[in-house]
């Protein structure tokens, strides 16, 4: 299906961004970035954090969600096609929980593994949303 995809982000859920961001910054001496929210949908998003370590991203988004909804592994479709790939999953009887829509910078989709752990595929806006196109 996917040759080798790479971890591009994980994604958690937390009460208070400052108080992420002080924990990541401060304690865990990461690089972190206050960024502004999108209004994606016709409704604006809250400031979102995003912290680098290596090559990963960690992105944190305020919500008032119930503990172990995240964190959320994100898989990276670098050259775009996340359409396809989201068809395919579905196709496949795989659950989509939210299907390809807006995110910072391009376009996500989530879906569930068979012990219902959520997982996610992001790709840039840049790149195309079916393959080949």
């Amino acid at each position: 299906m996917l040759k080798d995809p790479k971890i591009g982000a994980i994604v958690f859920y937390v009460k208070d961004i400052a108080r992420t961001e002080r924990f990541y910054r401060d304690v865990l001496g990461l690089k972190t970035q206050l960024r502004p929210g999108h209004g994606g949908a016709g409704e604006a998003h809250d400031d979102w954090l995003h912290a680098t370590t290596g090559t990963c991203s960690l992105i944190f988004f305020r919500r008032d969600e119930p503990v172990g909804r995240s964190p959320i592994v994100v898989f990276e479709l670098e050259q775009g096609g996340i359409d396809d790939v989201v068809e395919r999953l579905a196709t496949r009887g795989v659950r989509i929980v939210t299907p390809v829509s807006e995110a910072p910078g391009g376009w996500t989709a989530d879906f569930v593994d068979p012990d219902e752990h959520q997982l996610s595929f992001y790709q840039t806006a840049t790149a195309p949303r079916r393959a080949g196109k």
